[in-house]
């Protein structure tokens, strides 16, 4: 899909069928513009990856087309794969003030700081690109400065929610801008991009100060140090906690260097407060009366780096869990880390901490009723559910389907999938390239499926690898075979079978020689096959065998 013609087209390159990586692409004519640009944590099979990505050979083809980038909030599943974003394609990245200085701590560490040009916006922002107007809108989330957009496109006006819910009560006092909303939809709104992650879940997300009401509570009883802990960039709660410090005469330290980094920020900024005394250096945590101290901590997730799981297996260098601590995990496991939270939970239990690790959390997105009012709100003409696992986007669709939106009007999209607005009418419209990048240490993309798959069979059944030197006039062997065995085995235990497999492979070998067979490529296929039958019928293993040849 080359040309683009007169005709909008919305793309998403992330953030449907899965959670996380957001990432939409917005096309009309010669002009394109970005929102969002997410990552997400590996899956369980992803063995040794550090993050995935948006593929974005797409944008990076057409990078002459991009005009901006625009961002709804401070949140990684929506700016963590922005610099890998700008390495290639270096547009200007509009956002409000939080997002931004958010993002100025992200670039730094990617020596990108000084290239990358940063646009302030707010809820009021109207930005005109090409043939697109961007008008930004505030929602309620679980990180302040959130917003979603109105783009005006010849074809029509698209809101982009963003992350979203609608706070009675929020701990910032700003409230969505419905009205704004609901002005549009009287207008006239031809498509509606809207989250879905919390599709699923019937009646209305309670509000953030209804999880202040129980914090406070926990620290008012607590006997001795209180440690909490949530996302690092859930700046509302955080202001919970040190609200409820400081009214019961607690001091705070921060530990965790994405929550040290993100108070910061946000202090700096204004967008969240603390008395001068409030604050204390974490050196500073054994020198305090422990029942005047609240540790604010990353790790709520079971992340095996993090600052609290390095407390409860005893291994953080500056704090240590003892009897009489109460530890908070205000937050809920993200789908796949269950197993990591539990085992963080169990340590913490071992190690003498009162643990409360249900009923401090409230989500950041919208329920089922939350959902449904934005729809009455905007009234679109057609539905993009996005930001969602598939079965959610069918759910939001469902929704939808109940408040009068047409069914044909509703497109249910995969990665890559265009969706086609022109004269009115909406369609499918192809694919462009689209899917997964993963990130391991410095390498971005050089780990595929292929690597993945070996490093899956080296961790389910070991490696074998068979040394062998041939004679490079006759072809017999001259040392060897000697094997190696990692992960298989105990070669100590397991002498017998390994002598075995020694016989094996000279035997198989010698009758390669004899019918003079020399090919390096037939001679280790033979080998590997030889010895992976043996082996399998001994131990029911398939280890990873790598035979290596050499002629002397």
């Amino acid at each position: 899909m080359a040309k683009n013609r007169s005709r909008l087209s919305i793309i998403p390159l992330g953030g449907v069928g899965e959670i996380g990586k957001n990432m939409t692409l917005y096309w009309y004519g010669n002009d394109m513009i970005i929102v969002d640009a997410g990552l997400k944590f590996p899956d369980e099979d992803m063995l040794g990856i550090d993050i995935v990505i948006p593929d974005i050979t797409f944008l990076v083809e057409n990078r002459d087309k991009i005009r901006g980038i625009f961002l709804t909030h401070g949140h990684e599943d929506h700016i963590g794969g922005l610099p890998y974003v700008l390495r290639e394609i270096n547009v200007p990245v509009y956002s409000t003030r939080l997002t931004l200085g958010l993002v100025e701590h992200k670039l730094r560490e990617h020596g990108l700081n000084d290239s990358a040009k940063l646009v302030a916006i707010d809820g009021n922002s109207n930005i005109q690109i090409g043939d697109f107007t961007i008008s930004a809108f505030y929602v309620n989330h679980s990180i302040p400065d959130t917003v979603g957009f109105a783009i005006e496109t010849p074809e029509g006006v698209v809101i982009h929610t963003g992350d979203f819910k609608f706070d009675q009560t929020p701990v910032d006092g700003r409230q969505a801008d419905v009205h704004k909303l609901a002005a549009w939809g009287a207008k006239g709104v031809l498509a509606l991009v809207g989250d879905s992650t919390n599709a699923e879940r019937p009646g209305y997300t309670p509000s953030e100060l209804s999880v202040g009401a129980k914090i406070d509570e926990i620290i008012a009883q607590a006997p001795g140090r209180v440690i909490m802990s949530t996302f690092a960039s859930n700046i509302h709660r955080l202001q919970l906690m040190i609200r409820a410090a400081e009214k019961y005469g607690r001091r705070v330290a921060v530990v965790g260097r994405s929550m040290v980094n993100n108070i910061q920020t946000s202090l700096q900024l204004g967008y969240l407060e603390a008395m001068p005394e409030t604050l204390i250096d974490a050196d500073d945590v054994n020198k305090m009366d422990p029942s005047k101290l609240v540790i604010l901590s990353t790790g709520s997730q079971g992340e095996p780096m993090s600052a609290l799981t390095r407390m409860a297996r005893a291994a953080h260098r500056k704090i240590e869990i003892v009897p009489g601590d109460t530890v908070v995990l205000a937050s809920s496991p993200i789908p796949g880390n269950e197993k990591y939270v539990a085992r963080t939970i169990d340590q913490l239990f071992r190690a003498g901490a009162n643990v409360i690790y249900r009923g401090v959390h409230a989500s950041g997105h919208g329920s089922q009723e939350e959902l449904k009012w934005m729809l009455q709100l905007v009234r679109p003409k057609y539905f993009l559910p996005v930001h969602g696992e598939f079965r959610m986007q069918r759910t939001h669709a469902d929704l939808a389907i109940q408040l009068g939106v047409d069914p044909d009007h509703i497109f249910i999209t995969e990665l890559g999938d265009v969706v086609e607005f022109e004269d009115g009418r909406a369609r499918l419209g192809g694919k462009v390239p689209a899917g997964t990048v993963m990130i391991d240490g410095l390498g971005v993309g050089d780990v595929g499926n292929i690597v993945l798959r070996d490093r899956k069979l080296l961790s389910q059944d070991g490696i074998l690898v068979v040394v062998v030197t041939l004679s490079k006039a006759t072809g017999h062997i001259l040392s060897g075979p000697d094997i190696i065995s990692r992960g298989f085995v105990y070669v100590r235990e397991s002498e017998a079978l390994l002598d075995e497999a020694n016989k094996l492979v000279e035997t198989t070998l010698a009758k390669l020689v004899s019918d003079n067979v020399s090919e390096w490529s037939s001679l280790k296929t033979a080998v590997r096959d030889a010895l992976g039958r043996y082996l399998f019928e001994q131990t029911r293993r398939r280890p990873m065998i790598l035979p290596i040849i050499m002629e002397a």
